[in-house]
């Protein structure tokens, strides 16, 4: 595999970048776990054997009945009847945290929210939710949301501003009124309108803030394709008759990509902040889902449980930050004028 020096000298003058460097190794280092959420926070076993069987009850429901029970729903791993019958024909294996985002504990021996100890390590909430529990969920389910909408968002910009810029004229004059218009739309108040009649979910909120966050790139893509379109070798590719679309995508684009990388950390970190605003409102995800702003509320209404507000405060200080050293790492990356 051939790689080109330019990218050589960007990789350098990212791993030069320190702070961004380890913030990038710490950040996946934290996203990787909450990938595997379900293997170190559930009220499930990662491995049961029984009968000389191996099931895997984090991937498959299986019901009381085939360990021996009573009832043929799903089996309740914390109840000691079922640990009695699984123990007794082979062996179950708990993650490190027995208690999913959704885990209610009924055996606190002081009301809820309770303190931390050493079956709820960061304590519980007002519902007697593990709060380790549902930050690693709500980490997870923030950068997903995050990535999402900044990669959607970065489509729509990118195609949007190239056409705008590369055409300029009528199309660029139609665009930027739009723009203006759409743009000058108070944001806050029609997401909460449209979150009250529409279903809260993790796609419809997604598609409500689409409508709005692909303005943060196009306007730098519009000004570098503007930029691109008037150098010589476009001129000449003009010159010789190669098509437009070939000409935007092939020669004009990687132009524009530069800055456009440069923007897309603080714009994962801008949604993910946007995200937690909306859940901290109420108009976010449906109730009961592992987030990060309806922690932060719950500190808020429980000031007499402090590590709910901190243990939320922290996790959004130390993501949030994580992603602003990477994203100066990245602009290091791709400054022309920063040589090592």
């Amino acid at each position: 595999m051939n790689v080109s020096p330019l990218t050589i000298r960007r990789l350098k003058n990212f791993r030069a970048n320190k702070r961004g460097f380890y913030s990038t190794l710490v950040f996946s280092l934290l996203f990787l776990i909450s990938i595997f959420a379900e293997f170190i926070a559930n009220d499930k076993p990662i491995l049961v054997v029984f009968n000389g069987q191996m099931h895997f009850p984090v991937f498959k429901n299986i019901p009381e009945t085939y360990y021996g029970g009573e009832f043929e729903t799903e089996a309740d791993y914390k109840d000691p009847f079922v640990k009695d019958l699984i123990n007794a024909k082979g062996f179950s294996v708990m993650p490190l945290i027995e208690y999913s985002y959704d885990t209610i504990n009924y055996d606190l021996k002081v009301p809820s929210p309770s303190p931390p100890s050493l079956e709820n390590f960061l304590g519980t909430d007002d519902q007697g939710r593990d709060v380790l529990a549902r930050l690693i969920y709500g980490f997870r389910i923030s950068v997903f949301f995050g990535l999402t909408l900044t990669i959607l968002s970065s489509i729509i910009g990118i195609f949007i501003g190239g056409i705008q810029g590369f055409y300029g004229g009528k199309i660029d004059l139609f665009g930027q009124r739009f723009i203006e218009i759409w743009s000058g739309l108070p944001v806050l108040y029609l997401l909460i309108i449209m979150a009250s009649f529409v279903q809260p979910s993790f796609w419809n909120l997604l598609f409500i803030m689409l409508l709005f966050s692909w303005m943060a790139l196009e306007g730098v893509v519009r000004a570098e394709f503007l930029r691109a379109r008037n150098f010589e070798y476009v001129k000449a590719a003009k010159a010789l008759g190669v098509k437009n679309t070939k000409l935007m995508l092939k020669h004009v684009l990687p132009n524009a990509m530069v800055a456009t990388l440069t923007l897309m950390p603080f714009i994962l970190s801008g949604s993910i902040a946007a995200l937690t605003s909306l859940d901290f409102l109420g108009f976010g995800l449906p109730p009961g889902s592992p987030s990060l702003g309806e922690m932060v509320a719950q500190g808020k209404a429980n000031l007499q449980a402090p590590w709910l507000g901190l243990s939320a405060f922290i996790t959004l200080f130390l993501q949030l930050s994580l992603l602003v050293f990477i994203g100066e790492a990245v602009r290091d990356a791709f400054d022309p004028r920063k040589v090592i």
